[in-house]
């Protein structure tokens, strides 16, 4: 029985979870693939920080030799950045390998160029791992919604910022006091800029646009806001409310094209976001048929993610050919209104007739408008604080705020307005 042999592009904590993985379950993977899965080599940095339990192991910082293995089926790239990462995917699609990877920034740049690399050279491309750790989310878009046309997609995809915001909520601290408890359970590096800006987020909107609708949008149209200026006086009044402060990418096909946002919304209890707290992730998937799914579940870490990976080493080897479909049934939507959140306590704020107000409490005027609309009162007003709303502005909706704010034990303090 021949082996399936792969190397290991990288063996920090996502690298030493595959490789633990594979040791773990050899048994449940031949029993599935028929073969041994056989780690043949493993490119690091340092090699003194190094040491491996199996001496036939090859261990080197210098990737030719990892394309020098005399065997050679699968490589798994764990590395951040967008290089050497997709160099060294290229040659290893080069020498006939499958490939994949964890790495979600190199993948949005570059995964179209792998994509059809590998599809030219008959080997198989797994990219699970980019999106959202250990949660399914393009195996379901790829292979289980054929049927299905995709309409919308949402999702809460960093679990730094998801932490980040439930700790202000549920602790009433501010932002940088709940950074530095992330940082110090190692949910957020010491230069968080990727995660709290919004960019990691970007990245795997990215990813999912491409196979849910075979194509990326422009990359400078699309809005990405992070969450350092969301102000714990206003998770406190949303909270009065009954809404959460959420980060969430989200994606739609309209008739003027591919839209995707990467920003802080305000979600409302009946949405399938609301309850999604910490470090989890989830993404939420709207097609005709079915309705919506909701995949949830740890978004990043050593198994998680190793699971993603080692999943994929299953897809690619029981179904052989390039892991990625360009074309998906799509539903192209109208433009449509969307509810908002503008929060202010100047007494004149023109509203152009587009934007029809459903009603105001104190410093919140709760609007119905186009995404559009909402954009050229920004540029008119640069310091409005706008919260897209996600959930129905009905008359159930403001008489839970207008019963909030007439509780006498609010201590929560108002935002400050422009």
């Amino acid at each position: 029985m021949a082996d399936i042999h792969v190397a290991l592009l990288g063996f920090g904590t996502v690298g030493k979870g595959v490789y633990e993985t594979i040791k773990a379950h050899q048994s449940r993977l031949r029993a599935i693939l028929g073969k041994n899965v056989k780690v043949a080599g493993i490119l690091v940095r340092n090699i003194e920080k190094h040491t491996l339990p199996e001496d036939d192991i090859l261990l080197t910082s210098n990737f030719e030799d990892i394309l020098n293995l005399p065997k050679l089926d699968v490589v798994i790239e764990a590395i951040v950045g967008r290089e050497p990462g997709f160099s060294y995917l290229k040659k290893s699609i080069e020498r006939g390998c499958h490939i994949i990877t964890a790495n979600k920034e190199m993948f949005a740049y570059h995964g179209n160029e792998l994509l059809e690399l590998a599809s030219q050279k008959n080997v198989a491309c797994g990219f699970e791992a980019t999106v959202a750790g250990g949660i399914p989310a393009i195996q379901t878009l790829r292979t289980l919604l054929n049927v299905n046309k995709i309409e919308r997609i949402e999702g809460i995809v960093n679990g730094t910022s998801n932490y980040i915001l439930t700790k202000m909520r549920e602790d009433g601290v501010a932002f940088q006091e709940a950074l530095q408890a992330a940082q110090e359970k190692g949910y957020a590096e010491e230069d968080p800029t990727n995660d709290i800006e919004g960019y990691d987020a970007f990245y795997k909107a990215m990813v999912l646009s491409q196979i849910a609708f075979g194509e990326q949008p422009e990359w400078q149209t699309v809005r990405r806001k992070g969450i350092s200026s969301v102000s714990n006086s206003e998770i406190g009044l949303f909270s009065e409310w009954g809404l959460r402060v959420k980060h969430v990418i989200s994606l739609e096909k309209g008739v003027r094209g591919l839209s995707c946002s990467v920003k802080p919304v305000l979600v409302g209890p009946s949405h399938p976001l609301y309850s999604v707290e910490g470090v989890q992730n989830a993404v939420s998937i709207d097609a005709d048929i079915v309705g919506n799914i909701t995949l949830q579940g740890p978004g990043a870490g050593k198994f998680p993610t190793a699971s993603a990976i080692v999943e994929d080493l299953i897809q690619l080897n029981v179904n052989h050919g390039c892991y990625y479909e360009q074309e998906k049934n799509v539903r192209f939507k109208k433009d449509l209104h969307h509810d908002w959140v503008v929060l202010t306590n100047q007494t004149h704020v023109f509203l152009p007739d587009s934007i029809e107000v459903a009603g105001r409490v104190k410093e919140a005027l709760f609007v119905n408008a186009k995404e559009k609309d909402i954009e050229r009162l920004l540029e008119v007003y640069p310091g409005l604080n706008i919260y897209q709303l996600y959930g129905q502005m009905n008359k159930e909706f403001f008489k839970n705020i207008l019963l909030s704010e007439t509780r006498p034990e609010r201590k929560v303090a108002s935002p400050k307005g422009i």
